[in-house]
């Protein structure tokens, strides 16, 4: 039984090491790196963050979008015993990186990197606009390589995995983030079969809890689509089976879909609210399927669509009505609020 989430990474890369573990886009053409390879990977990463100083005292300090560089890094961190503390890079995070200061940073692009003042490491991902990218602790992450192996995984299930800023200030450790991806599995009856989609940021604790975790400890596979610009088509293309989202995010899908409906008064439209009402025919219910809710399911990305979660407040009653005559009926998932999340944070469930 692994106790941190780097020990069920490198537990899936010992007994599916030749399975897809994650896939992400570059330049419209989807990349895939297996177990074996991702914990290759981290490993590599994890050397190189531990030549540069890091240790287990100490705290890594994200400004990302939900991307694979961006997991990797947090998995190496917490490798060598350090805690990851994720913030949005779309917030104003000045007043938190002024509390923090903190000495290892990886920021996205120029927007998240001008956000930080001192610091001793600051990794980049995207070097386009910085004036002196060679300057002294400035480091592009491609450039991260180590001339040493990594030390021994960390295995302290008590230590602090994740820190998040999302308003009142949440901490997780490894302990409680497995525990709560064994209840999901659990609840859920999660797979390594899975197909996840990674579109949220990650400055969430429900995408550590409900997502990032129960991949570890499942062992399914979980998807980066190429930008937030891009997610709706990479949804499609992929046919995902879990999707974890908030109110925001499906009021969103629903909102896309009522701007698009045929006008009022037409026959197209008349037919897509007769499909879309509830019905004790069963004929009515076959013929509505066929014809209205199973193409728009395939327009959503949602067809193949077994698991849909939601973290945060319940849908909107619009919205509700909207994905329940879909045949999509999110399971509700609380987000802690205090600052330390309880031991089991997934009992809170509700239906």
């Amino acid at each position: 039984m692994p106790h941190t989430l780097p020990q069920a990474l490198l537990r899936q890369a010992h007994t599916r090491g030749s399975a897809v573990a994650l896939r992400y886009k570059r330049l419209g053409i989807w990349q895939v790196r297996t177990w074996s390879e991702l914990a290759g990977d981290v490993g590599e990463l994890a050397a190189a963050l531990h030549q540069r100083g890091l240790s287990g005292n100490d705290n890594l300090l994200i400004i990302s979008q939900a991307r694979p560089e961006a997991l990797l890094l947090a998995l190496a961190a917490q490798w060598l015993g350090a805690s990851v503390t994720l913030l949005d890079p779309e917030h104003d995070n000045r007043a938190v990186l002024a509390e923090r200061r903190p000495s290892f940073v990886l920021a996205e692009d120029l927007q998240a990197v001008q956000q930080i003042g001192e610091y001793r490491v600051l990794i980049y991902l995207d070097g386009r606009g910085l004036n002196h990218p060679h300057a002294a602790g400035l480091i592009a992450y491609a450039d991260l390589s180590a001339n040493a192996p990594a030390p021994a995984c960390a295995t302290q299930s008590s230590a602090l995995a994740f820190v998040f800023h999302a308003g009142t200030p949440v901490q997780l450790s490894h302990a409680q983030l497995l525990a709560g991806a064994r209840t999901l599995i659990a609840r859920e009856h999660l797979t390594s079969d899975e197909e996840a989609l990674a579109a949220r940021v990650f400055a969430a604790s429900g995408q550590a809890r409900y997502l990032l975790a129960p991949w570890l400890h499942a062992g399914f596979r979980l998807n980066f689509p190429e930008a937030l610009a891009t997610r709706d088509t990479d949804r499609r293309e992929l046919g995902p089976t879990l999707v974890l989202g908030t109110r925001e995010s499906y009021g969103r899908l629903e909102q896309w879909v009522a701007e698009r409906l045929p006008l009022p008064g037409t026959f197209s439209h008349r037919l897509y609210r007769w499909a879309m009402q509830p019905t004790p025919s069963p004929v009515r219910r076959w013929l509505g399927r066929w014809l209205v809710r199973r193409p728009l399911l395939d327009v959503l990305g949602m067809s193949r669509l077994r698991v849909p979660l939601l973290v945060g407040p319940p849908l909107a009653p619009r919205s509700a009505a909207f994905f329940g005559a879909l045949g999509v009926h999110p399971g509700h998932w609380h987000e802690p609020s205090p600052r330390h999340a309880p031991t089991d944070p997934l009992l809170s469930r509700t239906a």
